[in-house]
C-alpha cells in the first residue's frame, strides 16, 4: 500500500483480503452508563472520558466489549483529547504519555482476549483527534501555536500509542488541514524515536457542504496528505452518510491508499438541550454498504451516535467482503489550503504568476519593505484574475534580515486571501522549512540544483518529502548552467536518479527547468541558447517519463526594448508548448496568443529564437525601435471598415474593452424613432446574434489550444463590460416574479461567462436568480434550492472533467426525492449527454426533467415552458422519449462495439480532429480513430463526449 517500512503491518495485512469495520461511538456508550463525577476521578476531571482509563477503566471496557460482541474488526482506544494541549483544561498535561499507555493497552487486551476466542484477527486503532488549535488561522488564540509545538504534541500522544500496543495510528475529526499535516510528521517522529514503525490512517471532517472548517475541499486534502507517508486516507464524523457520499465518491475515485468511512449516525438534532443522532442501524449500513460496493471503501464504521446496533447490521451486510481494488496512479497536483489544481493544465501550461517577488517587481518589494500585505494580496488577486494558476512568493531583500518571518506573514496573508497554490521561491533552506509549515497546501518549491554539489539539493529534496511538496530543478551542476540540449538532459537525469532513487520522490513530483538565455546580446554564445532550451525540454520529456518542464520564459528578452519583449516571449512560449513545456513563469498581461502576432514580427521572432541569419538580433531591434505598442505593428486599425456588429465581436475576440458601449449605443440607436420595446428587441437580438456567437468562438479556441486561460478570461471580462451596458436596453418585467432559479459553476470549474449570462437573461425576463456562483459543490446547490423552494436549478459546465458533477446532482436529487427540474449547459457538453443524465442509477428518469439549454435564450424558453401548465406536460413527453432513444442507441452501440463487430460500424464520412491521451490527432478519419480506441472509450464516445476542438464525437449507428 505504501513503500515504507513497518515493524508491523497487521492492520495492513488484514486490509488486502477484506473490508475492515471500526468500532461505534465512545461517547454514545458512555453516557448511557450514567457515570458521576466519582467514576471520573473527582469533580476536577467529570466529563474527562479520556481519563476514564485511569481513574473507572470498567466504564471503557464494557464500551469495547459491546462492539467486540457484534464483531468489529478495529477498536478505537478511549484517547481522542490525550493531547496535552486540550488535556491541559484538566491539568493533565504532564500525563499524556501515562494515559495513552493505559488506554492502548485495555484496548489491546480486550481485543487479543476476542481474537483468540472468536478466531477473527481484532486490531486496535489508537485515536489522535485535533488540539483544539486552528494553525492555518490568524486568530490571535486559535493559532497561538507554533508549528514545531503541534509536532511535538502529536508525537508525545504516538509514543504513548505506541507504547501501550495499538496497531495503527489515526487521525480522526481533523479541521485543519495544517494541523493534520503536524500530526503526520509528529507520528513519523514518534516512529523514529520508538523505532517502532505502523501504519497511518488520516481522516477529515467535511461540513455539509463538503469542506472543512477553514475551507478545504476534498480534492486538496487529499492532494495535500497522499503523499505525507500516510497508508488510509478518509472521513469521519461532522455528518452523517448522506452528506458524505460526493466527497466518498472523489476519494473512491481517485485516491491510491485505502479509503475510510467513519460517518456519525446522521445530523445532530438538538432535543432538550442534548445532541440526538436520527440515524437508525439499518439506513446507516445500507449507505455505508453503498460505498463499499459502489465507491471501492475499504474501512468503516461509526462515529457520533452510533451504537453496536449500527455495526452489527453493517457487518452482517459486508459479510467478509473483499477488499477493493484501488486506482494504481494519481493525478499530479499543487493545492491551495482550499483547492486543487493539475500540474498539468489542458491547453498548457500552468502559468505561475511572477509578480509577487521581490527581485522581479518593484511594487512588491516597496509594499513588502512598508509591510503592507493587503496591498500584496492585491497583487497577488490581480495576477490571479488575469490568469495566474499559482503565485510565486520572493520576500528576500538586501534591506531586511527577516526573510523567514516575511515569509510566513506574506503566506499567512495569501492562503486565505487567494485561492490558488504558492511556489517558494527562496534561496534559503531555513526560509523555505518555514514556508512549507507555514502553508496548508501543497506547495510547489523554486528551486534546487547542484552548482555547488549535492548537499544543498539533498536538504531540500528532503524537505520535499517530509512536506509533500513538488520541485523545480534547474539544470545546473558543479560546471555551471547547462547550455546544450544533451548537457541539460544529463543533469536533468543526475537529479532525477537523486530525487527519485535517494529521497523517494515520485516523477510527476520533479519539475525541470532547462533554463534559457537573453538573446539581447548577441553574444556568439547563446545564439542558439533558445533552440537549445525548446530542445532541452523535448529530450527532458522524452527520456524522464513522468517528470514535468517549466521554464521562466521572459528571460529570453531581459534587456530588450519594452514593446518588443512580449511578441518575442510569446513565440518562445508557444515552441516551448509544442515541445512539451508544462508550466511558465511568465506575466500573463506580457504575452500575446501566437495567431495574433504579425506576420512580419513572428518572423523576426523566429528569426531570433532560431538562428536563422546572422543579422537576426540587428533586424529585430531595428524593427522595435519605431513600434511603441506591439499590437500595432499587428494591424494598424484592426475595426476600420466594421459595422458596430462586427467590431464587438472582433473586440471579444481580441479583449479590447475600449468602445464597447459606444458601439452598443450605435447599434440600439440607428433606429431614432425606435421605442423602449423595439430597443429591446434589439438588445436582445445583438446579445442572441453577436455577442454570444462571439464567447462561443472564444471558448472554440481555448479548446483547440490556440488560446491560453488568461486569454479566455480577458475576453470574458470584455464580455462582461458590454453585457454590463446593453442591460441599459432590456425590459425587466416588474412585479410578481415568475420563478425563481437556483444558478451555479459546478464543482472543480471556475469558468462562470455562461452562468453569468443565463443570469442576465433570466433576471431581464421576471425571474428570481440565485446565483450561487463558481466552484459549487453538489451539496450546497440541492440545499439552497430546497431552502429556496426553487422553481428549477440551472448548472454549467466548461470542461468535460467538471461535467461530471451533472449527473450526481440529478442522481442525488433523484434518490432523495426532490420534484426540482434541472437545466444544464455549458461548453462541456451537448444535447445527448442531457438526455443521458435523465435516468439516475436505480435506472429510472428524473421525474421532473433535465434540459439541456444550447445557450441562455433557450434556458429562457425551457423555464417559460416549465412554469407553463400547457406547454410543460409535452416537452416532459418529448423530453422522456428523446432519452429512450438515446438509451436504446447508446445501447445499441455499446452491444457492437463489446462484441468487436468493427464491420457493422459505417465509416464516417467526416474527419474530425481529436485528442487521445498524449497523442494529438488532426484530421485524420473515423475509422482510422476507432484503431486507437479501447472498447471502454469507444463506448464513451458513444455518448457524444466532445474533443479539444468543442466538436461531438459520434459514432454511427449499426449497419442494417
Amino acid at each position: 500500500m505504501t513503500n515504507r517500512k513497518y515493524t508491523n503491518r497487521r492492520y495492513l495485512d488484514a486490509l488486502e483480503k477484506k473490508v475492515l469495520v471500526f468500532d461505534g461511538a465512545m461517547g454514545t456508550s458512555l453516557q448511557l452508563q450514567n457515570l458521576t463525577a466519582e467514576h471520573f476521578g473527582g469533580e476536577q476531571y467529570n466529563g474527562c472520558n479520556d481519563y476514564l482509563v485511569i481513574s473507572y477503566p470498567e466504564a471503557v471496557e464494557k464500551v469495547h466489549r459491546s462492539f467486540l460482541e457484534v464483531g468489529v474488526d478495529v477498536l478505537e482506544t478511549d484517547t481522542f483529547r490525550s493531547n496535552r494541549l486540550t488535556m491541559a483544561e484538566y491539568k493533565l498535561q504532564d500525563r499524556i504519555i501515562e494515559i495513552n499507555v493505559a488506554a492502548a493497552n485495555l484496548a489491546r487486551k480486550v481485543a487479543d482476549e476476542f481474537a483468540a476466542k472468536t478466531g477473527q484477527p481484532r486490531f486496535v486503532a489508537g485515536s489522535i483527534g485535533p488540539s483544539g488549535k486552528l494553525p492555518s488561522t490568524n486568530d490571535p488564540e486559535l493559532s497561538n501555536v507554533k508549528y514545531d509545538e503541534l509536532i511535538d504534541t502529536f508525537r508525545e500522544q504516538a509514543v504513548g500509542l505506541i507504547q501501550g500496543g495499538v496497531d495503527v495510528l489515526l487521525i480522526e475529526t481533523s479541521q485543519d488541514i495544517l494541523e493534520v499535516k503536524a500530526a503526520i510528521t509528529g507520528i513519523h517522529n514518534a516512529f523514529a524515536e520508538t523505532q517502532q514503525y505502523l501504519p497511518i490512517q488520516a481522516q477529515v471532517t467535511l461540513d455539509t457542504t463538503g469542506r472543512m472548517l477553514l475551507g478545504t475541499d476534498i480534492n486538496a486534502s487529499l492532494t495535500i496528505l497522499e503523499g505525507m507517508g500516510i497508508d488510509v486516507i478518509g472521513l469521519n464524523c461532522s455528518t452523517g452518510p448522506e452528506h458524505m457520499r460526493e466527497p466518498i465518491r472523489f476519494l473512491g475515485e481517485n485516491s491510491t491508499l485505502p479509503v475510510s468511512c467513519i460517518p456519525n449516525a446522521g445530523l445532530p438534532l438538538n432535543v432538550d438541550g442534548q445532541a440526538v443522532y436520527p440515524l437508525e442501524p439499518e439506513p446507516f449500513a445500507n449507505d455505508l454498504y453503498e460505498f463499499v460496493t459502489k465507491h471501492n471503501i475499504s474501512v468503516v464504521g461509526g462515529c457520533c451516535g452510533t451504537t453496536p446496533e449500527h455495526l452489527k447490521l453493517l457487518i452482517q451486510k459486508l459479510d467478509q467482503h473483499p477488499h477493493p481494488k484501488r486506482p494504481l496512479h494519481s493525478t499530479p497536483q499543487l493545492a491551495s489550503a482550499m483547492s486543487a489544481i493539475s500540474m498539468r493544465q489542458e491547453p498548457a501550461p500552468t502559468l505561475l504568476g511572477e509578480r509577487c517577488n521581490a527581485q522581479g517587481s518593484r511594487k512588491f518589494k516597496r509594499l513588502l519593505l512598508e509591510e503592507d500585505y493587503d496591498g500584496i494580496l492585491d497583487i497577488a488577486r490581480e495576477q490571479v484574475a488575469g490568469g495566474a494558476h499559482a503565485l510565486d512568493i520572493s520576500v528576500a531583500v538586501t534591506e531586511r534580515a527577516d526573510e523567514g518571518e516575511q515569509m510566513r506573514k506574506v503566506i499567512k496573508k495569501l492562503q486565505m486571501g487567494v485561492d490558488v497554490p504558492l511556489v517558494i521561491d527562496t534561496t534559503e533552506v531555513d526560509v523555505l522549512e518555514i514556508a512549507l509549515q507555514t502553508a496548508p497546501g501543497r506547495c510547489l518549491i523554486n528551486s534546487t540544483h547542484l552548482e555547488s554539489g549535492r548537499e544543498k539539493a539533498d536538504k531540500i529534496f528532503g524537505l520535499a518529502r517530509k512536506y509533500n511538496a513538488a520541485v523545480i530543478c534547474l539544470t545546473i551542476d558543479e560546471n555551471g548552467m547547462a547550455k546544450t540540449a544533451q548537457r541539460k538532459l544529463e543533469v536533468a537525469q543526475r537529479i532525477y536518479d537523486i530525487a527519485v532513487n535517494d529521497h523517494g520522490l515520485k516523477p510527476e513530483d520533479l519539475v525541470f527547468d532547462d533554463l534559457t538565455f537573453t538573446l539581447a546580446t548577441g553574444d556568439v554564445e547563446f545564439v542558439d541558447s533558445a533552440k537549445e532550451t525548446i530542445e532541452g525540454i523535448r529530450l527532458i520529456k522524452q527520456n524522464l517519463p513522468g517528470v514535468m518542464t517549466s521554464l521562466g520564459v521572459s528571460n529570453l528578452s531581459f534587456g530588450l526594448a519594452p514593446q518588443a519583449r512580449p511578441p518575442l516571449n510569446s513565440v518562445m512560449l508557444y515552441y516551448c508548448v509544442q515541445a512539451g513545456l508544462d508550466m511558465a513563469i511568465v506575466n500573463a498581461a506580457h504575452v500575446m496568443p501566437y495567431a495574433e502576432i504579425g506576420t512580419e514580427e513572428r518572423n523576426l521572432c523566429e528569426d531570433l529564437i532560431f538562428n536563422r541569419r546572422e543579422d537576426a538580433l540587428q533586424r529585430f531591434i531595428e524593427h522595435f525601435e519605431t513600434v511603441t505598442v506591439s499590437t500595432e505593428s499587428v494591424v494598424a486599425d484592426p475595426t476600420a471598415g466594421m459595422t458596430p456588429e462586427q467590431r464587438l465581436h472582433w473586440k471579444i475576440l481580441h479583449r479590447v474593452k475600449e468602445g464597447v458601449e459606444a458601439d452598443i449605443d450605435e447599434i440600439i440607436n440607428r433606429e431614432p424613432t425606435g421605442g423602449r420595446s423595439a430597443r429591446h428587441e434589439v438588445a436582445v437580438h445583438t446579445l442572441n446574434t453577436v455577442l454570444l456567437p462571439a464567447m462561443k468562438e472564444v471558448g472554440d479556441k481555448f479548446g483547440a489550444g490556440e488560446l491560453i486561460l488568461p486569454f479566455v478570461l480577458q475576453s470574458a471580462e470584455t464580455m462582461k463590460k458590454t453585457v454590463s451596458h446593453l442591460e441599459n436596453y432590456l425590459e425587466k418585467v416588474e412585479g410578481v416574479t415568475k420563478g425563481t432559479v437556483v444558478i451555479a459553476t459546478v464543482y472543480g470549474d471556475v469558468h462562470d461567462i455562461g452562468k453569468n449570462l443565463v443570469k442576465t437573461i433570466l433576471a431581464n425576463n421576471g425571474y428570481t436568480v440565485v446565483d450561487l456562483g463558481k466552484q459549487v459543490p453538489a451539496e450546497t446547490i440541492i440545499t439552497r434550492a430546497v431552502e429556496e423552494n426553487a422553481t428549477a436549478i440551472g448548472l454549467s459546465a466548461l470542461l468535460v472533467s467538471t461535467s461530471k458533477q451533472m449527473p450526481l446532482i440529478v442522481n442525488e436529487m433523484h434518490r432523495r426525492g426532490h420534484k426540482i427540474p434541472i437545466l444544464i449547459g455549458g461548453a462541456a457538453i451537448n444535447r445527448r449527454f442531457g438526455r443521458r443524465i435523465l435516468f439516475a442509477e436505480d435506472g429510472n428518469a428524473y421525474e421532473p426533467g433535465v434540459f439541456y439549454c444550447k445557450d441562455a435564450f433557450e434556458g429562457l424558453d425551457t423555464m417559460d415552458s416549465l412554469i407553463d401548465p400547457k406547454r410543460k406536460p409535452a416537452m416532459l413527453e418529448q423530453l422522456r422519449k428523446d432519452a429512450d432513444m438515446e438509451m436504446n442507441r447508446a445501447s445499441q452501440t455499446k452491444e457492437t462495439a463489446v462484441s468487436g463487430q468493427r464491420s457493422n460500424i459505417v465509416p464516417a464520412p467526416i474527419t474530425l480532429p481529436a485528442k487521445l491521451g498524449q497523442r494529438v490527432v488532426k484530421d485524420m478519419p473515423l475509422e482510422m480513430v476507432l484503431k486507437h480506441l479501447n472498447m471502454n472509450e469507444l463506448y464513451r464516445l458513444s455518448w457524444g463526449a466532445k474533443n479539444t476542438h468543442g466538436k461531438e464525437w459520434e459514432l454511427p449507428a449499426p449497419a442494417v
